[in-house]
């Protein structure tokens, strides 16, 4: 069974960093792009990051680039994401993901397959 627990979200204020953590279990974790997304209230579910199999492909939506990383530890089948320089606008829900593609990893939503139950990232200004 696929299971992915995220876990590093709280209260920070504007300026500050958060490091979340995705630990997986139930599939071979070093063969799939993992990625995050968010969902502020009211909002639609959107993209952040993803990362490919072995790290050597990555992505960003243009708003988070320069302030977010996200990275992964395939022997402790965990990805994670650093979080620095945080706004406000960063509040919401973040998710980490699988992809369904073995391997790759992609921009779209659609292109996930399994989803954690996710972690609350509020940012006061």
């Amino acid at each position: 069974q696929v299971q992915l627990v995220e876990s590093g979200g709280g209260l920070v204020q504007a300026g500050g960093s958060l490091r979340l953590s995705c630990a997986t279990s139930g599939f071979t974790f070093s063969t799939y792009g993992m990625g995050w997304f968010r969902q502020a209230p009211g909002k639609e579910r959107e993209f952040v990051a993803s990362i490919t199999w072995n790290g050597g492909r990555i992505y960003y939506a243009d708003s988070v680039k320069g302030r977010f990383t996200i990275s992964r530890d395939n022997a402790q089948n965990t990805v994670y994401l650093q979080m620095n320089n945080l706004k406000p606008e960063d509040t919401a829900v973040y998710s980490c993901a699988r992809s369904s593609i073995l391997f790759g990893a992609s921009l779209n939503v659609g292109d996930f397959r399994f989803w954690g139950q996710g972690t609350q990232v509020t940012v006061s200004s």
